[in-house]
């Protein structure tokens, strides 16, 4: 009976409370969180050293859905390197990767991290990393690993460099996470200003020229 009663107090005490809301915060929670992918212009992703045309854009996916094998990118033939150039339909605050692999040696050990370089081919890699992981095997998709946020609060592409793996010839992702908030593209918010700049009945004209001078700014 006394163990019932400190089963039923357990909830009370601080340890209680955490772990309480531990066991409770996973699934739906934990899932929303990991959202980012829904912000990826999937139309412009690309994935350099993919083996399988598009396979690469199959890894980001809902976070519940990670443990789905039949959908991974393994790199060519003799190539450990992927270059994945993400970009986004708004400004993202990149707060956590996840990156799973497979329980062998094609688990990718070192992944680089820039920011905002569209385009990004595998002679731009040299250049410093705006931040490098060490990478542990993570067979189940629940490693996260955070980013240093002050750097990736203004992220409109990111490029995720796999330079490394556990020594196998080739690298196999089966699902990366991508943590975050987003909002909307800078430009929206030009053409808000302009409209309170000008209020007059002109303003449908503005909105006619506006979209072509956004993207020259």
């Amino acid at each position: 009976a006394s163990r019932g009663a400190m089963a039923h107090g357990h909830g009370h005490g601080a340890g209680g409370c955490c772990c309480g809301a531990e066991r409770e915060e996973p699934p739906e929670r934990r899932g929303l969180a990991w959202g980012l992918y829904l912000r990826i212009d999937r139309e412009r992703l690309q994935c350099l050293n993919e083996r399988r045309e598009g396979s690469g854009a199959l890894v980001f996916r809902a976070w519940e859905e990670r443990g789905d094998r039949s959908q991974f990118v393994e790199s060519d033939d003799d190539e450990v390197e992927l270059l994945f150039n993400i970009p986004f339909t708004g400004n993202v605050k990149l707060k956590g990767i996840i990156v799973m692999g497979e329980d062998d040696d094609t688990h990718p050990s070192e992944m680089r991290l820039f920011k905002n370089i569209p385009h990004m081919s595998f002679d731009n890699t040299a250049r410093e990393p705006d931040q490098m992981f060490s990478l542990n095997r993570d067979l189940t998709g629940e490693l996260e690993y955070p980013t240093k946020i002050a750097r990736f609060s203004n992220v409109y592409h990111l490029s995720i460099h796999i330079s490394k793996n556990f020594g196998a010839e080739t690298t196999k992702i089966f699902y990366i996470g991508l943590k975050g908030e987003w909002t909307e593209a800078h430009r929206h918010e030009v053409t808000i200003c302009n409209y309170e700049a000008s209020a007059n009945p002109a303003d449908h004209k503005i909105d006619q020229i506006m979209p072509e001078t956004h993207f020259i700014s």
